[in-house]
C-alpha cells in the first residue's frame, strides 16, 4: 500500500469488496520471444527478473509460474533472515542478501515488514559451544555483526527458557546477530512482483514449464502450457523441483528434495522478542506480529514432494520446543505446513550455468532460500545479463563438486541436514 491512499479510502475499499484497487501487477500473456525467461514465480525468480530490469536495463523478461506467485517455498517458510554463517564465501552471499533486505521497503515503496529483532543461535554442549565461538569469531573477521553470549546473558534475555539444571538442553552459550530477524514472506514476493511489473517485466501465472527448446545442443527457450517461448537464456529458480525440471534437459543435479515443515501456535501476548535457533534440539522459533509462536525443526528424511506435515516429525519438533520453553506446553497448535527444500551435499546453493548452454541455475538453497532471495536474484541476473559470474557467486558454481571445492555449511545452516 502506498501513501496515496487515505484512511477513508482504505475503509471504503475494505467494506466495499476491494473493487477500486488497481492491480498490483499485470496479468500478462506470454509473447513468442523474450531476451530472458525465468522459470519460477517465487522470491528468487521474481527478484531475478527485477534485477535484470533494474541493474542491467533488460526488461524483455518473462517470469512463468505453474501456480500462483509465492505459492511454493516463498510462502511456506518461517520468514527468518540472517547472515550468521561460517565461511567467507557464505558470509559474503548471505550478508549481501541481508543488506539488500534492509533497503527493500524503500526501493519498492512497499513495506516488506523487515523486523531486525536479532537472532540467537544457542548451544548446550561443550562441542557446540566451541563451534559457536568459532562462528562468532569468523563472522567478526568477515566484517559481519556478531557477539558471543554466555549463559547469564541468555537467561536474562529469555526468562521463559528452561532454567532447570536438570534440563537436557540447558543453554551454555550462543551467537547473537543483532541485524538478523524476520520479513513478511508474501510481502517480499508481492514487492518484487510489483516492482518488476513496473519495469516492464511480464509475469505469467498458471503457466507450467513442460520442457526446454534445444537447438544444436543449446537451450533457445521453453515449452510451456501456453506454448513455446523463445529466449536468449533461461533461468531456473524452482527450489525443491529443480532436479525434476532439469531432468527434462537431461541434466542430473546433486540434489535431494525433502519436506521441511513448520507450525504456528495460537496468538499470545508478547513473550519472545528475538529469533531463536537451538543447536541441541534443531528447533527455531520466533513470535509473529499477531502473537503466534512460529517454529520448525529438522528435515523429514524421507525424500518427498508433498507440501504437508508428518506426525512423527511434528512430535519431534514440538517436543524440542517444549524442552526449550516448558511454558509453551499450554498453547494450542493452530496450523502446520510443509515446503519442499533442495538439499545438496555441502548445504550451500548452486548458482551458475547448467551443463546445457543457455540455462542458468539458482537452486540448492536447502532450508535457507528465503533469507537469500535478494542475493539470489541479484547474482542470477548478473549471470544471465553478462554471461559471467559475479565474484560472490563464483564459489557456488556447479563445478565445485567436480573440483572438490565444497563449502560445507551444515553447521552454519543450523538445521539437521
Amino acid at each position: 500500500m502506498t501513501a496515496r491512499y487515505s484512511a477513508l479510502t482504505i475503509l471504503r475499499e475494505g467494506l466495499g469488496g476491494h473493487k477500486g484497487w488497481p492491480q498490483a501487477w499485470r496479468k500478462a500473456k506470454p509473447k513468442p520471444a523474450y531476451d530472458f525467461v525465468i522459470i519460477g514465480g517465487g522470491g528468487h525468480g521474481l527478484a531475478t527478473a527485477y534485477y535484470l530490469a533494474k541493474n542491467h536495463a533488460r526488461n524483455r523478461v518473462c517470469v512463468i509460474e505453474k501456480g500462483w506467485l509465492g505459492g511454493g517455498n516463498t510462502g511456506r517458510n518461517t520468514t527468518i533472515v540472517r547472515s550468521n554463517y561460517f565461511y567467507p564465501e557464505s558470509v559474503a552471499l548471505y550478508d549481501l542478501a541481508l543488506r539488500l533486505y534492509e533497503g527493500l521497503s524503500r526501493d519498492f515503496n512497499f513495506n516488506v515488514m523487515l523486523s531486525q529483532r536479532g537472532i540467537l543461535n544457542i548451544s548446550h554442549t561443550p562441542a557446540q559451544l566451541e563451534i559457536a565461538a568459532r562462528v562468532a569469531n569468523a563472522m567478526q573477521l568477515n566484517g559481519v555483526d556478531a557477539e558471543f553470549w554466555g549463559p547469564d546473558e541468555i537467561r536474562k534475555r529469555l526468562p521463559l527458557m528452561t532454567q532447570s539444571l536438570d534440563s537436557r538442553y540447558l543453554p551454555n552459550g550462543g551467537v547473537w546477530q543483532p541485524r538478523g530477524g524476520t520479513a513478511r514472506h508474501d510481502a517480499v514476493a508481492w514487492g518484487y512482483a510489483r516492482a518488476a511489473d513496473r519495469l516492464g517485466v511480464d509475469i505469467v501465472e498458471n503457466c507450467e514449464a513442460t520442457g526446454f527448446l534445444m537447438q544444436n545442443g543449446a537451450c533457445v527457450g521453453v515449452e510451456t502450457a501456453h506454448g513455446e517461448i523463445r529466449a536468449e537464456a533461461v533461468g531456473v529458480a524452482v527450489a525443491g523441483h529443480s532436479s525434476q525440471l532439469m531432468a527434462k534437459a537431461d541434466v542430473k543435479l546433486p540434489i535431494h528434495s525433502y519436506a521441511l515443515q513448520a507450525m504456528v501456535s495460537e496468538p499470545v501476548k508478547p513473550c519472545l522478542d528475538i529469533v531463536l535457533l537451538h543447536l541441541g534440539t534443531g528447533v527455531y522459533a520466533s513470535q509473529s506480529d499477531k502473537g503466534e509462536i512460529v517454529f520448525g525443526g529438522g528435515l523429514d528424511r524421507i525424500p518427498s514432494y508433498g507440501q504437508r506435515g508428518n506426525p512423527p516429525v511434528q512430535e519431534i519438533v514440538v517436543s524440542g520446543l517444549l524442552d526449550m520453553f516448558p511454558a509453551f506446553g499450554q498453547l494450542k497448535l493452530m496450523r502446520q505446513w510443509g515446503g519442499i527444500v533442495d538439499v545438496v551435499p555441502d548445504s550451500s546453493p548452486i548458482i551458475g550455468p547448467a551443463p546445457k548452454q543457455g540455462i542458468f541455475l539458482n537452486c540448492g538453497w536447502g532450508t535457507g532460500g528465503f533469507k537469500a532471495i535478494p542475493a539470489g536474484g541479484t547474482l542470477l541476473a548478473h549471470l544471465m545479463a553478462t554471461g559471467s559470474h559475479h565474484p560472490i557467486s563464483r564459489p557456488f558454481d556447479l563445478d565445485r563438486f567436480a573440483a572438490g571445492r565444497l563449502i560445507d555449511e551444515a553447521a552454519g545452516s543450523g538445521i539437521a541436514h
